[in-house]
């Protein structure tokens, strides 16, 4: 095994199989994130992230984890809310440096989810996220279908979308916003979107109590709320075939693409990034 990159991590079980059907071990999940790292890490600067950990491997159980835990090191930075659920505080982390992404990777963090606002302006989002999920048999084609339509309709207001995969059976779409409007705001933004598309096109639904119709695709609008998350662009999924959350141009949702297309070892994350420059392009809502 080669040896882990220079860092101030202390790595352990490298040699653990995280991906059994791929055959996939830590130590390759950690030097996937070492050469991801400089696009992540531009996404993750600022911001609380949730880890979602599998440390027997994604055919085994997982669990979300927002604590910070027991041994965390003094170089990662910790963000203290307080939380109204858990009815006390949350010392989040804020991934804004190599190594703690590597201390986070070596916890067998697979997925590495995010906030849709900084530290700087927590109740106020700079991205809103339209989740554009297919319930089967509806297809992947569907949910393309979908955020084309949802794309159009934002172009029509004057906004510049922002899309991705999730990496999983959906189509993430992002538009960056000057952190000025509420969440309930954003949320209801989106909502509003969904129920106009939904009422032109009956394979598509924008209410919760529908988003398990099979053979629909959900208009999702719920994770515009303070602290929720959506999976960082450039991360692992916890799926067989270990799937990226990707970046693409929406010519690349045009012509056909499938989210089996971006996996740990097809994704060059050295190549030219769709999303450079998206925190810069902040629009107003």
């Amino acid at each position: 095994m080669p040896t882990p990159p220079l860092t101030a991590v202390s790595f352990t079980h490298l040699d653990k199989v995280i991906f059994p059907e791929a055959g996939i071990s830590k130590y390759q999940m950690v030097e996937y994130y070492v050469r991801a790292a400089p696009r992540m890490l531009y996404f993750l600067h600022d911001r609380v992230l949730v880890m979602n950990r599998f440390p027997d491997g994604v055919d085994s159980p997982g669990f979300y984890e927002k604590d910070a835990p027991a041994g965390t090191p003094g170089f990662v930075r910790t963000f203290t809310r307080y939380s109204e659920t858990a009815h006390r505080e949350i010392h989040y982390i804020v991934c804004d440096n190599l190594d703690t992404l590597l201390w986070v990777a070596n916890l067998a963090s697979v997925e590495i989810n995010m906030t849709l606002s900084t530290t700087r302006t927590y109740d106020r989002p700079d991205l809103v996220f339209v989740d554009i999920d297919p319930e089967p048999p509806a297809t992947f084609a569907m949910a393309t279908e979908a955020a084309l339509l949802v794309r159009d309709d934002l172009k029509d207001r004057g906004l510049r979308p922002y899309v991705k995969t999730s990496g999983k059976k959906g189509i993430h779409i992002l538009v960056p916003v000057v952190p000025g409007r509420s969440f309930q705001e954003t949320r209801r933004f989106v909502h509003e979107t969904g129920i106009g598309i939904a009422r032109k096109h009956p394979f598509i639904v924008s209410e919760f109590s529908r988003s398990r119709d099979a053979g629909t695709v959900f208009i999702d609008y719920l994770q515009n709320a303070a602290g929720k998350t959506m999976i960082c662009p450039y991360s692992l999924r916890a799926t067989p075939g270990a799937t990226i959350s990707m970046p693409v141009r929406w010519d690349d949702i045009e012509r056909g693409i499938r989210p089996q297309d971006f996996t740990i070892s097809s994704v060059i994350p050295e190549k030219e990034d769709p999303w450079t420059g998206i925190f810069e392009d902040a629009q107003e809502l």
